[in-house]
């Protein structure tokens, strides 16, 4: 069991000129990992994201019998081919708290034969697994007891799967992930009609590996045909630093005057993009993405990150960039919280579907401090201050095990200066370990209770 711990912040940062490292990319951690189990061969991972949501996927795959292997830096991955899963029993295999291993390795196991009991932490065990469920039961699987929506939960995999056809309108790309993985094990031609656009991390992966997978434009969304059944071969993959990490350290240096950040090797997917696009074009942040570049080895964009503090402008946010942007939420709203003017969000009811209902907590935090907004379960509206009365303030924020939550009102208390505590801090290192360390080396103080 980790061991929690809470953390007080009561000081601004001062400013800093810093060029950093970001750690690598937590989907793309968890895609390669498993895609890795499901190819031929030995497959070579670098800078695999380190945190507790890739190692409990890990974890996962080893209680699957697939042999992972850590030397010098690179996590081997031994493949032994499509439903290659060594089972003999119903097997108990825990996902923590990651939502992605969750979704992901529920559509691996769809097509698999066998009994598998997956449960996660309390917070992944509240959340909402019934949009896998459903699509995955149509492709032949069952799911025990039956009409549960949550974790734990019996899946008991088909030897006989049927190719579907499913229109995904969520915006999510875990759903669509999660199909796209069960469909490498079924015979035939599945497609997805994708109409809301999601990160596309696991087509570009699935590309790489030479699947059978196609992508035609529509006039609005995607459509996506895989024809299963083709042998996979092991692959080499360099994971980039994860751009929903850095955008934390990002809205630090946009809030904090003659501040100064460069981050290198940075993943700049065209999905991913939505924080750093709106800040620049829509609320004059002034942050340049330069030596954008496609990596040879993920086959990704990645690109430099150069950001200085701006004087933000308060705006009504695109609806067609928030889901290239639903990760970075929650510091977008402690922005808008901190920008003069009223910012709104609209369309967001997935911010709520994550580790907690992330529009509800974000909230919470600013009424603490006098910040006025309006929210419901699909949208908020903030009234934001660019001066804050901090003199004998003091708020607690209990976080409800959801990392982002954390890193976001420990942002706005370094920017503020408002004396800060914040509750079980330890769920960070689900996706950014060494997030504290970064702030200190920036010059912000921590202190850790």
């Amino acid at each position: 069991m980790k061991k929690k711990f809470s953390v007080l912040i009561d000081k601004k940062i001062q400013k800093f000129n810093k060029t950093i490292k970001i750690p690598g990319d937590k989907s793309c951690s968890i895609r390669a990992l498993l895609l890795a189990s499901q190819c031929v061969g030995i497959s070579n991972i670098k800078n695999l994201l380190e945190s507790d949501d890739v190692m409990t996927c890990v974890n996962a795959l080893r209680t699957l019998q697939v042999k992972i292997v850590q030397s010098k830096g690179i996590y081997k991955v031994y493949g032994n081919g499509l439903g290659s899963f060594r089972t003999n029993k119903k097997i108990k295999i825990f996902v923590g708290n990651s939502g992605t291993t969750a979704r992901l390795l529920t559509g691996l196991l769809a097509t698999h034969p066998g009994k598998f009991y997956i449960y996660g932490d309390k917070s992944m065990n509240r959340r909402d697994m019934s949009r896998v469920f459903n699509p995955l039961e149509k492709i032949g699987a069952f799911f025990y007891p039956k009409g549960k929506k949550t974790l734990p939960i019996t899946i008991e995999g088909t030897a006989m799967p049927l190719a579907q056809t499913h229109t995904e309108s969520l915006g999510s790309a875990q759903v669509k992930s999660c199909l796209l993985v069960a469909f490498l094990n079924i015979p035939g031609r599945s497609t997805i009609e994708e109409k809301k656009i999601s990160r596309n991390h696991s087509e570009i992966l699935l590309k790489k590996i030479s699947a059978d997978i196609k992508i035609k434009k529509l006039k609005k969304g995607n459509l996506i045909t895989l024809k299963g059944q083709k042998n996979l071969h092991a692959f080499n993959y360099t994971i980039n630093s994860d751009p929903s990490s850095a955008a934390f350290l990002i809205a630090l240096t946009l809030l904090t005057p003659s501040a100064k950040l460069t981050i290198h090797n940075c993943l700049c997917n065209k999905s991913r993009m939505g924080f750093y696009k709106a800040l620049k074009e829509k609320a004059g942040a002034n942050i340049k993405i330069k030596n954008l570049r496609k990596s040879s080895e993920s086959g990704e964009l990645v690109g430099s990150i150069i950001a200085k503090n701006s004087s933000l402008r308060a705006i009504s946010w695109p609806k067609e960039l928030i889901p290239s942007l639903i990760d970075e939420l929650p510091i977008l709203f402690i922005i808008a919280a901190l920008t003069k003017g009223t910012s709104r969000f609209q369309q967001i009811n997935e911010a709520t579907k994550k580790e907690s209902n992330r529009i509800e907590e974000i909230r919470k935090i600013l009424i603490q401090t006098g910040i006025k907004c309006r929210s419901t379960k699909d949208s908020i509206t903030i009234y934001g201050k660019d001066k804050i009365k901090t003199q004998n303030k003091s708020i607690l924020v209990k976080t409800k095990g959801d990392h982002r939550i954390c890193m976001s009102s420990a942002i706005f208390s370094l920017v503020t200066g408002i004396r800060t505590k914040i509750k079980n801090f330890e769920t960070v290192n689900t996706s950014f370990p060494g997030f504290i360390q970064l702030i200190k080396h920036l010059g912000g103080k921590v202190e850790i209770k």
